[in-house]
């Protein structure tokens, strides 16, 4: 018997995750991971990681797996809240949840697992790994997006790795958020009905801004709105020696000055603010409401269009650094000057987009065929070939 040790959240897909690998015969250990212990900055008068803890040892109890709970909290502020903080006072804006899953779940958590005596780690992702055997008796793992494509979590997983994908199962990844409540409501699990968490991944429900406010202090500064026929979106395109000049040229975002638009409002700190966002602006007034195309946290300064049409929202090609470049499958990493035909997408739950991937001696352009809406720095990038997730890098 194989062991496997379920990372159990208290929610319905890790639920059914143990319950099936239970099933199919392997000796399952539950582990929760408490990830966070400061209750100040939560919205929800109730503390979310007890009733999830609760409710993943009852279903550890009613399935008759020996459980625990482990406290991964001095890791989780090292490398999740204060690389966010980080991220957010250089004006970037991080996905926590990508960051989790690399540096916490599949990584911390798995170290603990293997010290367990396990042979692999599973989760409630909604995706499934291949394994493809090469000539030389070895294995190459494919991260492959679920079958429910309105629940595909691979995205999240993007900056997995070999070690990692080697020693990990993914259960429901052939299963619909339907089917896995069927299976749980059928089998009296106590998360059958239990809503998916929202929020920080481990977090519970924050206020970012409040949260962000521990560390960065508000700082008032003034919220300028940039016309659509600007001078920086009027220029024609200039001719280009070779197509790694057109690439950068594309992947240049417009610069703005204050001056080249009026000021309508005050903000609390340019760090607070992520671009595409239209909440929390507060400026009235306008024909069509006001989205955030530049943030300059030097300056204090918020840039902003109106409608989610304004051309400065909109870019084709954008730019990841090599040392924040991942494949997934550094069989197919490309070398300088090869290219990629691929399937992309800049944020979860979008749509894939057609892209080519250009290698360059410093890192890699994803050239989308179709404008994208709010390319934001510090986010992931994730490409795709069919169903497979091959690679990752942080938008720079």
């Amino acid at each position: 018997m194989k062991k496997v040790v379920v990372g159990l959240s208290g929610g319905v897909d890790s639920s059914v995750t143990a319950y099936l690998l239970k099933e199919q015969g392997y000796d399952v250990i539950g582990l929760f991971m408490k990830n966070w212990h400061d209750d100040s900055v939560t919205i929800s008068e109730e503390c979310p990681w007890l009733e999830d803890s609760n409710d993943a040892l009852i279903v550890a109890e009613k399935l008759g797996i020996p459980f625990q709970t482990v406290d991964l909290s001095a890791e989780y502020k090292e490398r999740i809240v204060d690389y966010m903080f980080n991220e957010y006072e250089r004006g970037r804006t991080p996905n926590p949840d990508v960051l989790c899953n690399r540096e916490i779940k599949f990584d911390v958590f798995l170290k603990i697992a293997l010290q367990l005596g396990a042979d692999y780690v599973a989760t409630g992702h909604y995706c499934r790994k291949g394994i493809i055997e090469n000539e030389d008796g070895s294995k190459t793992y494919q991260l492959l997006a679920g079958v429910d494509n309105n629940k595909d979590q691979s995205y999240f997983l993007c900056q997995l790795s070999q070690d990692q994908l080697e020693k990990t199962l993914f259960p429901i990844g052939e299963l619909t958020k339907p089917e896995v409540r069927q299976i749980a409501s059928e089998n009296n699990l106590i998360t059958a009905d239990k809503k998916d968490s929202q929020g920080l991944c481990f977090i519970g429900k924050v206020h970012l801004p409040e949260f962000l406010q521990q560390k960065l202090k508000p700082k008032k500064g003034v919220i300028v709105e940039v016309p659509d026929d600007a001078d920086q979106y009027s220029h024609g395109t200039p001719s280009f020696n070779n197509k790694r000049e057109e690439l950068a040229f594309q992947a240049e975002k417009p610069t703005y000055s204050v001056a080249d638009g009026k000021v309508v409002g005050e903000h609390q700190g340019a760090h607070y603010f992520t671009i595409g966002q239209r909440k929390g602006l507060n400026v009235g007034g306008t024909k069509e409401p006001l989205f955030v195309i530049e943030t300059d946290v030097d300056a204090n300064v918020i840039f902003t269009g109106q409608g989610k049409s304004h051309p400065g929202l909109y870019r084709s090609t954008l730019f990841v650094k090599d040392d924040e470049l991942h494949w997934v499958r550094p069989d197919l990493a490309l070398k300088v000057d090869e290219t990629m035909e691929v399937m992309a997408r800049i944020r979860y739950r979008q749509p894939l987009q057609q892209a080519t991937l250009y290698k360059t001696d410093n890192g890699l352009y994803v050239d989308f065929k179709d404008k994208q809406s709010a390319i934001t720095e510090g986010q992931f990038v994730a490409w795709y070939i069919k169903d497979e997730l091959v690679g990752s890098g942080v938008i720079s």
